[in-house]
Parts: C-alpha cells; structure tokens; sequence
C-alpha cells in the first residue's frame, strides 16, 4: 500500500524565497567587518611563459599598501593540480601569480599595477591536435597530457597518423587510456548501417553570475571563510587542504552562491587567498574578483574533438561502437569529462560491443572543470544527430532508434557492464512521443515558410543521479521544533529545502515547525554528499529517511520508559508519540526534555563511531540541547542510480541570417518519485535554457598565435538570454520509483541540459535536410555557409575558432 506523503512530492514556498527577492540574502560581497581591508590579484597576460623574477618594491610603498602574497606565501600542490598562485611557470592568461592587500579595492588595484614581472615566453597552444602532432608545442615544461589516475606525460603522436587522416579526418594515434567490451569488429560486420564521423564539441565558461570573491578573517586560532560554493560540508576537506590548516579549524559561512553550474563543487584555490592574506596581515580581507578575473579563473567545459563509428542492424540495434575522444584539458589535470563521455556511450545506447579510446590533451586556455552534465551532454549533443542519420538510412522512426536501444533497468554502464539501479528511458520515449503529438509534429520537418525552415529534433541525456553513505542529524528541542541539520549548499536549486521536507513527512511534523540549521559549519551540519552530478535529491533524501528512522526509534523508546510498556506498542502521531491501544501519548517537546535528562545516546552525548569527523563535530556543538539522532545512511544500494531525460524540440531557421530560433521544448524525464514538482521543473527548464547556449551560442575563442581569448564576460560569451528561450518550455515525469531507494527519488538536474542540446542540434540538422555539422555550437555562420554552398569558415577539427 503506497504511503500518503503531506510534504512529500508537494509544491511549497522555499525559504529564502523572500530574501532573494527582496535583496536581504547576502552573498560574499555584501559582508563587511571593522578594519576590513581589500585584495586583489596580478593575473598572467601571456599564455605560457617562465617566470624570471618579480619585482614588487614600488607597489609596497604606494599609499594604503598593506601587504603581498606571492606563491611563496601558500601551499603547494604537485603538477599538473591547480594551484593558488603560480610558481616559476604560468600556463594561462589570467592565471593568478600574487595578489596585494590595500585599505581600499583602488589602493590595491593601483598597486597591482606597479608590479613588475620579467617573464620568458614560452611556446604556447590551444589545439589539442597540435600539441600531439610531432614536435608540437606543450603547455607545461613537463609535458602535455595528464588527467586523474593518468600522470604528466608528454604524448606526440606519428606524423603517418596525421598524413593518414588528411584535413578532414580525426587522427587516431596512441591512447592514454583505452577500454573494449564485447567485439567491435565483429559487430560491425554484421551491421546493416555504418556511420562513421568525426566530432567537435566546443569549451565555454561557466559563466558564474557570483565571481569567486571571498571573505575571510581569523578568531580564536579559527579561520572564518565567507565563500561562494555549490557544497558546504563536503567542501570542508578540500578547502581546509587549500588553506593549509585542519579542517575542524574552519568555519565555513555559505548560506548563498550566485550559481556554480559544477565549477564551484569542493571548494577552489582561489578561496584561499583572502584566508592567508587575513592570517599575514592580521586584519579580515575581502578578496574582490571582476568579471574579467572570473573568466581566468571561473572554470569551463571541457573541449572534445572526436571520432565515432556506429554500426547498426535492420531494426536500428546498435551492434557496435567505437569511440575516440581528444579532451581540450586547459594546463591543469582538473576533469575527467573523456572518461564520461564513453561511458555515456554504453548507457544510452547500450552497444552490443564497444571499443573508447581517449587522451586528454592539456591546453594553454583557462582551466576547464565538470560544468552541468560533464562529458556526457557535450557529447549526446553531438551524436543524437548521427542516430537521425542513421534512422534515415534504415527507413525507421527516430523514436524508435532510440527506444530500441535506451536502457532499461536491466540495462549495463561502462567497461565492466556495471548495473543500474533503474532505467525508464525507454517508458519516458514513449511518453514523449505522445506528449509531442509526434506523429503530427514531424509532418513539419524541414518545411519552409517564407524565409523560415522548421526543424523537428529529439534528444536524450544522462548522468548518474545518486549516492549514499553520508550522514543524517535530526534534532528536537522541548519547545518541540524539528531542526534538520543539513550540509548541503544552497546552489540555487532549492535541493537543501526540498530535502530536508523528507524528515518531517515521515516524523509527522508540520513544515511550520520546522527550523532548517545550513549554511554556517557553526550551526551543527552533518557530513553530506557535495551538490554536483544530480546527487543531491537522492542521496540526501536517504540520509533525511535514515535519520527519520533513528528519530522514531528514539521517540517510542523514551515514550515507552516515560508512559511504560515496550517501544514497538508506541507510533507516531501529529508530533507526538501515542500508544497504539489508545489513551497514553506524550508530546515530542516532552520526549526531547527527557531525552536531555537521560543523555547518552538520546541527548549526543555518546554517538556512533561510523559518522564522519564532520558530523561528530557537528554532534559535539548541538550535544545536550534535545533529542538528537545522528546516523550514517547504510541503505542498501548496488549500481549506479542514472538519471535520464529526453527532449522534443522545435526550431525555425532564418535562410537569409542563419539565425536559429527555439520555438518550443518538450521533455519527459526519468526521476523517480517527484520530491518537489515546481523545483523539478525549474532543473528541466534551466536545463533547456542552458542547452541552447550549448547547442547554437557558447564557445570559447582564442587567437591562435598569441592565446589570447576573445570570448570574455557574458556579452561575448554569448549566454543566453530571455530573447533566446521559447515561450513554452513543459515537462512530464515517468514517476516510476528507484527500488533501490526508501522513496523512489531520483536526481535529474544534469541530463535535462544535454537533451535539450541535443534536441536542438538535431532539430537544426532536420530543418536543413538532414545536414550534419558534427560540431557545437552550430551558429549562423555555419548555417550560412551551407546554405549557399560555401565552405565552412574552419577545418573540420578546428577549435576555439569563429
């Protein structure tokens, strides 16, 4: 029998609604304390050069001038991570080499100024491709390609491997990494259909309306870090490392981030400048970031240039594929997107065979990170189009391509055919195909009306949705307030409320009665997942239920030692524990003033030793003020928990202008139990929105000979913008639960932006015929220029190019 939720899978007004709209949330920038000074950093203008030697003698005696932090000054960290400053080596422009504290942000830019630095410029590059051609340029001294678990190394590949590819064609020279399962080769003899083609996904800033300024000041042998960041508890680690100090002497305050998109995850090196100034000069620093420095160091997507081959039998089965895929890797080892994208291959499309081959390539253009879906949605943005293709030349529905080979729950990840704790994107297709009125809508591809050609596409993303093994703190006070202790961020996607509704819905609470303890470490808040990767909706949701649980089970026993009789005679009731036979009851504000009397487990005084050093921490500062329950979630789960999303989407094309006009998107998503149906539909939404700029707006650009970038801040990135987003953006959930959760609930939030990519990118090869531009974004010049018959304005494999 299904349980009746009150809280559960209900719309409500978030929190801090009010605040945000009103202007009283405050975010890094909005803090100010006595004798606070300003800070500002020196940035790299050259792409790759050796430092010589810095000179900083005028700009200490200029007027406010209070003190300098050089990389001397801070921790280091071994190449290729990145590090706070540069030392020796600077391997982009915008790299930060030293930052200056002042009285006030002018003195200190000023200041900024007078430095001078004698720097030997060394060979840059921004093509991956070039960096593995024979005698090719590297971006760092000690070599050119490096990722986790793939050291620095220098990688050149044979120049027959080039000569061999030609222009047009991806070179396939030696792999850093490579895995097969099945046999390939064997699959594509049998293959009635062949598409075989080379990709470009482009890179693009994750464009942060917050820039990564930060606050900080020291107390009592603490340090105290105002930061803009995704996380909160799980940050501590990474952030306290940055610092160089241990992280139970962190206070961490991030009750507002101005988006993070990935980019601000564990914490960044950047947030420990303004915590070393303030320890050098004794005095709390605001460490200012402008919206150029942010470019720098703000983080992008990743670049693939790529190969795919595709074999297929008469029914549309994929048989075979064979993927390669060249990562653009910024200077640093800090993203794993190639390894994403094959195993995205497997999942969606769940290949019979599959042979992934990869190098990741590091690149003199700012440091790249995960951002919304990373490497699988760059990637389904490219490929989607090839199955149109593929459909095309089998004679069958672009539908049914996609349903014959989407997962279901006994569907297979990776190498190793990992399971899946569930798949319904085949039950979601169906549903789509329905929801768009299909059969009607694609009566419309390619039409033309006047100087407008409509095209009708359909994508598909994934991205693993789901974690476990954190920590639940539940406390109830005598006044008979549930406060949900929660360490997750407030990222923007109201996750950190719409779990914590999870404990209150099974303990019979009203969500009036509810106090939410986030955003300052000094609040008590357990060790929770980090907010990246779709994770938060499930895993938190598990250690909300784990901690419910633990909570009930302290309710009756003390109702059962207060009233007598055994705890299993006693159940929950409107906030208070009544006894089933009727009669007896006591209030939870009761329960938890007992709970204070006996201590011990009841109270925090005693606590299991599997919790995190966080949550012990957290337990320690709320010990003795109520009933507290603090467990690790130990729920059983075994695979990986995907989320799944796909798109309709409907486009215009301008013939004369190229320019591409979104006129409608449909997705049906793959969620599990809906946690939070408004919330849920803002993810899908800004999802879309995020893929148009993926799909036909957002790319990185960087003159080749001197590596400077063109496409800086928001206007010249092209983000979009209100006059670039459909009027009707709607959305249906499969809402069949995850059996591997005690709620059914999935995550979503990452694949709603690659199907909606990538149902653009399809809608645009539709309106122009079939075309394939094996490249994003697909803007109008490309448009363009196919539809006068001229060639394009790159090389098939060209990046960072207009």
């Amino acid at each position: 029998m299904a349980i009746e939720h009150k809280l559960i899978g209900k719309d409500f007004i978030v929190p801090d609604i009010e605040a945000k709209v009103t202007g009283r949330a405050k975010y890094v920038e909005d803090f100010r304390a006595d004798n606070m000074v300003f800070c500002k950093s020196l940035t790299s203008p050259i792409p790759h050069a050796k430092i010589r030697s810095i000179d900083t003698s005028a700009a200490l005696k200029m007027p406010g001038v209070l003190g300098i932090l050089t990389a001397d000054d801070v921790p280091q960290f071994p190449p290729p991570a990145q590090g706070i400053f540069a030392k020796d080596e600077t391997f982009y422009i915008g790299e930060p080499i030293l930052a200056i504290a002042a009285d006030t942000e002018e003195n200190a830019v000023a200041a900024i100024e007078a430095v001078k630095i004698d720097f030997q410029e060394l060979p840059h590059v921004v093509d991956p491709l070039e960096s593995l051609f024979p005698g090719g340029p590297n971006a760092r001294s000690g070599g050119n390609v490096a990722a986790g678990q793939i050291k620095l190394q220098t990688v050149k590949w044979e120049g027959a491997d080039f000569a061999t590819a030609g222009d047009t064609k991806m070179p396939l020279g030696r792999p850093a990494e490579e895995w097969t399962y099945g046999d390939p080769d064997a699959g594509f003899k049998k293959a009635k259909v062949i598409i075989e083609e080379n990709f470009v996904s482009g890179t693009y800033s994750h464009n942060c309306m917050e820039t990564r300024s930060a606050f900080s000041y020291w107390q009592g042998g603490k340090c105290f870090l105002y930061g803009s960041n995704q996380s909160q508890t799980a940050a501590i680690a990474n952030i306290s490392r940055y610092i160089g100090i241990k992280p139970n002497q962190l206070v961490f305050i991030a009750e507002y981030c101005g988006g993070g998109f990935g980019s601000k995850i564990p914490g960044y090196p950047n947030m420990a400048i303004a915590a070393l100034m303030s320890k050098k000069i004794n005095r709390p620093v605001m460490h200012t970031i402008s919206r150029y420095e942010e470019y720098g160091i703000g983080s992008a997507r990743p670049g693939f240039q790529g190969y795919i081959k595709m074999g297929f039998a008469p029914n549309g089965k994929m048989l075979a594929a064979d993927l390669y895929v060249v990562q653009e890797s910024g200077p640093m080892a800090t993203a794993g997107d190639f390894r994403a994208a094959g195993a995205a291959m497997s999942m969606v499309y769940q290949p019979e065979s599959m042979r992934f081959r990869t190098v990741p390539v590091l690149t003199n253009t700012v440091p790249v990170g995960a951002q919304r879906g990373p490497g699988e949605n760059q990637f389904v943005a490219v490929i989607e189009p090839m199955l149109d293709k593929a459909a095309r030349q089998l004679n069958i529905d672009r539908f049914d391509i996609r349903i014959i080979n989407a997962p279901d729950s006994n569907g297979k990840i990776g190498h190793d055919r990992a399971p899946l704790t569930s798949a319904f994107l085949k039950d979601a297709l169906a549903k789509l195909k329905t929801f768009s009125n299909w059969d009607e809508r694609k009566k419309r591809s390619g039409q033309k009306n006047g100087t407008k050609l409509t095209g009708i596409g359909i994508g598909q993303g994934y991205h693993s949705a789901g974690s476990n093994g954190f920590d639940g703190l539940l406390r109830i006070t005598p006044d008979g307030k549930l406060h949900v202790h929660t360490g997750v961020g407030n990222l923007g996607t109201h996750s950190w409320a719409s779990t914590a509704r999870v404990a209150p819905d099974l303990l019979n609470v009203s969500w009036d009665n509810v106090v939410i303890e986030r955003g300052d470490t000094r609040r008590g808040l357990p060790f929770n997942s980090p907010q990246a990767g779709s994770l938060t909706a499930s895993t938190e949701s598990r250690t909300m239920y784990a901690a419910a649980m633990d909570m009930k089970d302290k309710l009756t026993d003390i109702a059962a030692q207060m009233l007598g009789g055994k705890a299993e005679e006693y159940e929950l009731g409107e906030e208070k524990v009544i006894h089933k036979g009727g009669g007896k009851s006591v209030t939870y504000g009761q329960v938890a003033q007992k709970a204070m009397e006996l201590g011990g487990k009841y109270s925090g005084k005693e606590m299991p030793d599997e919790l995190n050093p966080v949550t012990k921490s957290a337990v320690a500062v709320i010990a003795g003020s109520g009933l507290i329950a603090a467990v690790k979630d130990k729920l059983p789960r075994v695979g990986t928990t995907p989320g799944l999303t796909c798109n309709v989407a409907e486009v215009e094309i301008d013939s004369e202008t190229g320019v591409v006009e979104v006129k409608e998107c449909m997705s049906v998503v793959d969620v599990g139990t809906v946690l939070f149906p408004l919330g849920l539909g803002h993810q899908i939404a800004s999802g879309q929105i995020m893929g148009i700029g993926m799909a036909h707006l957002e790319r990185h650009i960087y003159d080749p000979k001197l590596g400077i970038p063109a496409a800086v801040g928001f206007h010249q990135g092209k983000v979009p913008t209100y006059l670039d987003i459909p009027p009707n953006i709607t959305w249906q959930a499969v809402e069949k639960p995850d059996p591997q959760h005690p709620l059914g609930i999935k995550g979503v939030g990452e694949p709603a932006l690659g199907s909606g990519a990538s149902a653009i990118t399809s809608a645009i090869a539709d309106a122009l015929g079939g075309h394939l531009f094996n490249r994003t974004p697909v803007t109008a010049d490309m448009i363009l220029n196919h539809l006068s018959g001229r060639p394009p304005a790159h090389k098939p494999l060209q990046v960072n190019t207009v």
